[in-house]
C-alpha cells in the first residue's frame, strides 16, 4: 500500500473514532437527560397521588369527627368522646401538610385557603356540639348539629375538597403522559445508540480485519527483508571490524615511523648546538683590529660582544624552540602509541571491589594531593565485574586531574561516590577546583584539545581516553561543573559487564 493509501486508511480510522466517540456522548448526554427527566416526571407523579391520598386523609379526619361527635350525642360513650378528640387534633396537622404540598400550584393555593377557612368553622362548630353535650344540653346539640347539616359548611368542604381532586387528576394524567413520553424517548434513543453502535462496531471489525491483512502482507515483507539485511548488517560488520583494525595499525605503523625522522632530527640537533658552539667560541678567539683579544668568560669559553653576543643568543633560543617542540611530538607520539596499544587490547571482566580499587589509586597520588593540600574522600561504593585495568585508568585520570586543576591557596577537597540504579552503577568524582567554562564542556573530551588556563602539563587526551574506556565499557560520562565552583564527572557504568558486549564490536 501507499503512503497516500495508508494515510487514507489512517484519516478514515480517525475520522471513525470520532463518530463512535460522537455517538457514544450523544447517547451518554440524552440518556442521562431523559432518564433525569423520567425521574423528575415520576417524581411529580407520586407527588400528585400523595396529594389526594393527603386530601382523602383529611376528608376522612372530618367525616372521623362529625360520626363520632354524633356517637357520643346519643351514647355518651367515652369511646366516642375519645375518638372525636383525636380526629379533631389529627386535622389541623393534615391540613398543613397539604398546605405544603400543593404549595407549587397557585390555584391549589386558593382553594386551600377556603378550605382552611371551612374546616376552621367546622372546628369551632365541633367543639360548641361537645361542649353542649358534656354540659348535658343534648337538645340544643341536636340543634347545632342539624344547623351544621342544613348549612353549607360540610358541603364546602365536600366540593373544595373534590375540586382539588379533579385538579390533581388532571395534573396526575399530565404528568403521567409526560413521564412516558420520556420513557419512550429514552428507550428509543438507546435503541437507535446502539444501533449506530453496532454499525460503528461491524465497520471497526472490517477495518481492523482489512488492517490486520495489511499488517501481515507488510509482516511478510519484512521478514524477507531482514533475512537480507541480516547478510548485509554481518558484512558491513565485518568491513567496519576491518577498518577499525585498519585504522589502528595505520596508526601504530604512523606514530612508529614518525619516531625515526624525529630522532634524526634530535640527533642533527644536537650536532647543531655543538657546532654553533664551536663557531661561537672561534668567533671569540678572534683578535679584535682595534685592541687585544677577548678575555674568556669561563673554562673553554670565549666572551662575546655587541652583535656577536645577541647572535649566539639567539642561536641558543632558537635551538630551545626546536628541542621543546620535538619533546612535545615525541610526548604526542607516545600518547598515540599507547592509544593504539589500549585499542587493541582485550578487556578481562572480573569482579572488583571499587572502593578498595579507589583507595589504592589515592594512595599513590597521595604524594601529590598533600603537595596541593588537598583531602581525598572516598565513600561506600558498589562493586563492579568489569575490567580492571580500563577501570584504574579511568579513576586515576579523574582523580589526578582533580588535583591537578584545584584552586591555588584554597584547601582542596575531592570526593568520590557512587549508587546503583537499574543495573547500573553511577560514580561521582567531585571537586571544589577551579572549574570548567559550560562552552567547554563537550571540547575537554575532544582529543589533543584542553580547556582553560595552560599552566598544568599535559597533552589533552586524557578524558578523551578516559571516554573511550567508558564507552568501551557499555557506561556514559558527563561533566556538570561551572568556573570557580568546581566540576562533577559523572561515570555511568553496568554492574555485570560482559565481554560479548564491547569486544565484537570493535
Amino acid at each position: 500500500m501507499t503512503a497516500e493509501g495508508h494515510r487514507r486508511r489512517a484519516l478514515l480510522q480517525i475520522l471513525l473514532l470520532s463518530a463512535g466517540l460522537l455517538v457514544l456522548t450523544v447517547i451518554s448526554a440524552g440518556s442521562v437527560y431523559l432518564v433525569n427527566k423520567a425521574r423528575g416526571d415520576s417524581k411529580w407523579v407520586v407527588h400528585t397521588i400523595e396529594v389526594e391520598n393527603q386530601i382523602n386523609a383529611l376528608l376522612l379526619e372530618v367525616r372521623r369527627a362529625e360520626s363520632s361527635v354524633r356517637g357520643f350525642l346519643l351514647t355518651q360513650g367515652p369511646d366516642f368522646q375519645s375518638d372525636h378528640e383525636k380526629a379533631v387534633a389529627a386535622i389541623v396537622p393534615a391540613l398543613d401538610r397539604l398546605t405544603r404540598q400543593i404549595g407549587d400550584n397557585s390555584s391549589q393555593r386558593d382553594s386551600i385557603e377556603k378550605l382552611s377557612a371551612a374546616i376552621e368553622t367546622r372546628l369551632e362548630q365541633f367543639s360548641r356540639e361537645m361542649t353542649f353535650v358534656k354540659q348535658g344540653q343534648p337538645d340544643r346539640a341536636t340543634a347545632l348539629i342539624r344547623e351544621a347539616a342544613a348549612g353549607t359548611t360540610t358541603t364546602t368542604i365536600s366540593n373544595l375538597a373534590n375540586a382539588m381532586m379533579r385538579e390533581e387528576e388532571r395534573l396526575f394524567r399530565l404528568r403521567s403522559e409526560s413521564a412516558d413520553r420520556s420513557q419512550t424517548l429514552s428507550a428509543s434513543m438507546t435503541g437507535i445508540g446502539s444501533g449506530l453502535v453496532v454499525v460503528l462496531a461491524l465497520i471497526s471489525i472490517w477495518l481492523v480485519r482489512r488492517s490486520a491483512r495489511a499488517r501481515d502482507d507488510a509482516e511478510a515483507r519484512l521478514r524477507d527483508s531482514n533475512v537480507n539485511l541480516e547478510a548485509v548488517v554481518d558484512e558491513r560488520t565485518a568491513d567496519l571490524r576491518e577498518a577499525n583494525d585498519e585504522i589502528q595499525r595505520f596508526a601504530y605503523i604512523v606514530s612508529h615511523d614518525l619516531r625515526s625522522p624525529l630522532v634524526n632530527i634530535m640527533g642533527f640537533t644536537s650536532e647543531l648546538e655543538e657546532l654553533g658552539g664551536d663557531i661561537f667560541r672561534r668567533i671569540g678567539s678572534l683578535v679584535p683590529a682595534d685592541g687585544p683579544p677577548l678575555a674568556p668568560a669561563g673554562p673553554g669559553e670565549i666572551a662575546l660582544e655587541g652583535a656577536d653576543k645577541q647572535l649566539s643568543e639567539d642561536f641558543s633560543e632558537a635551538l630551545g624552540f626546536i628541542k621543546s617542540s620535538i619533546a612535545k611530538m615525541d610526548r604526542l607520539i607516545s600518547a598515540i602509541l599507547n592509544l593504539t596499544r589500549e585499542g587493541r587490547r582485550e578487556f578481562q571482566p572480573v569482579k572488583i571491589d571499587t572502593r578498595e580499587l579507589i583507595e589504592a589509586i589515592a594512595a599513590t597520588l597521595a604524594h601529590q594531593a598533600a603537595e596541593a593540600q588537598a583531602e581525598i574522600r572516598v565513600e561506600p561504593l558498589p562493586n563492579l565485574v568489569s575490567d580492571r585495568l580500563a577501570l584504574e585508568q579511568i579513576f586515576s585520570n579523574l582523580i589526578d586531574n582533580a588535583i591537578k586543576y584545584l584552586k591555588s591557596g584554597v584547601p582542596g577537597e575531592i570526593r568520590i561516590r557512587g549508587r546503583t540504579k537499574l543495573g547500573y552503577a553511577i560514580f561521582e568524582i567531585s571537586d571544589n577546583g577551579r572549574g570548567i567554562d559550560p562552552k567547554d564542556h563537550q571540547r575537554i573530551f575532544d582529543l589533543f584539545r584542553r580547556a582553560g588556563t595552560q599552566d598544568k602539563p599535559g597533552q589533552g587526551i586524557g578524558l578523551a581516553h578516559v571516554r573511550a574506556l567508558v564507552r568501551r565499557l557499555g557506561g556514559t560520562m558527563s561533566v556538570s561543573s561551572e568556573l570557580n565552583t568546581g566540576s562533577t564527572f559523572t561515570i555511568t557504568l553496568p554492574i555485570a559487564w560482559n565481554v560479548s558486549n564491547r569486544n565484537r564490536d570493535r
